[in-house]
């Protein structure tokens, strides 16, 4: 399972012009889910999440959390995370789960969320035609694979 962080000032979705989701300060998290991903990948990366210090404090050094700072999150699902472009110019998506894989471990990934942070996420729409807004806060960006935990 593999995730890209991006800390905001806010972010938001909309599919077919409507606004579906937007939070304040927090993080967008990008989530692509692998053949062979399971609940322990969705716990690891959950807890790495929501404890990950990546928010300023009062001397600007990144020593609180997404939980300290009470975040929010905006979890949208992103098969192209997992793209392998070894082999040619066309990305491969062999390595992503197909929907009937996905979609439950993607949904388990945002109760866990709730779960760990206490209080409700907001979302994209799993395989929809979605434009992501957000306004990257620092920039931070952070790439977190539960396979290669580095």
């Amino acid at each position: 399972m593999r995730a890209i962080l991006q800390r905001v000032s806010k972010a938001s979705v909309e599919i077919d012009g409507v606004s579906v989701s937007e939070i304040k300060q927090g993080l967008l998290i990008l989530l692509g889910v692998e053949e062979g991903d399971a609940q322990e990948d969705i716990s690891w990366l959950c807890r790495k999440i929501s404890n990950m210090r990546i928010f300023y404090d009062g001397n600007k050094a990144m020593n609180l959390s997404l939980k300290d700072v009470d975040g929010e999150a905006l979890v949208v699902s992103q098969f192209t995370l997992h793209a392998s472009v070894k082999k040619g110019n066309r990305p491969s998506f062999i390595k992503a789960a197909k929907p009937e894989v996905a979609i439950p471990l993607y949904e388990d990934f945002i109760k866990e969320m709730e779960i760990q942070l206490g209080k409700s996420i907001k979302t994209g729409e799993f395989g929809a035609d979605m434009q992501v807004q957000l306004v990257n806060d620092g920039p931070v960006t952070i790439s977190i694979d539960s396979k290669i935990k580095e």
